[in-house]
């Protein structure tokens, strides 16, 4: 079929062929680097909402060196908090079911103890039992509430100071006379960390040690890169199998009846959280052997 006469066909011009062809290569430059990335961001969030377990895993494409970071940055912040809320939410569990036991315990000795004035009620024996338990739960509620003013404190530390572990030894035979304690090695190597920082530290290993029937502390520096490694081991119970795994968790202990609250090694690793060190239990046949990594001073 011929054209019209006097109508020329109309033909793309090689430029606006070359323009379209650009445009179509921005565009899809722009969908892989930003859109895409950005939509898979979006229904991160949505899955983080929902609480799925798997909706921090890393992102199929993150496009720009810029908006990759910004996605890790923000994912990390997210997991951050998640674990955090988790936390809180199990901490508040475990302090429920602590403080509940105790205040039972008093509020039926109190009743008790309030029945008795009728007659035919409580012998004296009887109510001074009672009463020695209402004593002795308080003292626990406020064990537990001292111990987690620590805990605070310890994970609100502020990191910094410096002193020697040297200085350290005579405070701590000091405060734990019970125990016989030696301490060897690089003890002349100053750690970052305030000197009443570090002893609520290791005053918690050693009451840790004490409760467990230890006689005997031993305190071992060794002078490495950019910390110093102190092994703390001592001659008490050996923690079992079964337990190892559970020994930082806050709340967790095996002498509750002797006035455990199964804090003070959650309140040592915060400390050294705080302040850039670490704190893990290390293989023993005989008694417990703690390895404290402190940030060099």
């Amino acid at each position: 079929m011929s054209s019209e006469p006097g109508i020329a066909p109309r033909r793309l011009h090689p430029a606006g062929i070359a323009v379209l062809g650009v445009t179509l290569i921005i565009g899809l430059i722009f969908s892989r680097t930003i859109t895409r990335p950005m939509h898979e961001l979006i229904q991160r969030i949505s899955e983080i909402r929902q609480g799925k377990p798997d909706a921090f895993r890393p992102l199929s494409h993150y496009g720009t060196r810029e908006f990759a970071l910004l996605s890790r940055s923000f994912l990390e912040m997210a997991e951050t908090l998640s674990h955090r809320s988790d936390h809180i939410s199990t901490f508040a569990a475990h302090l429920t079911h602590e403080l509940k036991s105790p205040l039972t315990s008093i509020r039926g000795a109190a009743e008790l103890l309030q029945d008795s004035a009728s007659p035919g009620g409580l012998t004296e024996p009887e109510r001074k039992k009672f009463l020695d338990n209402i004593l002795g739960d308080t003292e626990r509620i406020e064990v537990l509430v001292r111990r987690l003013r620590e805990l605070a404190q310890a994970e609100a530390a502020q990191a910094g100071g410096s002193v020697m572990l040297q200085s350290l030894v005579g405070e701590l035979r000091s405060r734990f006379p019970g125990l016989a304690i030696e301490a060897d090695g690089a003890l002349d190597r100053s750690i970052g960390m305030s000197a009443e920082n570090a002893l609520i530290v290791l005053s918690h290993l050693a009451d840790n040690a004490g409760r467990h029937h230890a006689t005997e502390l031993k305190l071992t520096a060794s002078d490495e890169a950019n910390a110093v490694r102190v092994v703390v081991s001592n001659n008490g119970d050996a923690i079992s199998a079964a337990n190892r795994d559970r020994i930082f968790d806050a709340f967790f202990t095996t002498r509750r009846d002797s006035g455990g609250t199964g804090m003070g090694l959650s309140i040592a690793q915060a400390m050294l959280r705080a302040n850039g060190g670490s704190i893990r239990l290390l293989p023993q046949q005989q008694g417990t052997a703690f390895e404290v990594r402190f940030r060099a001073g």
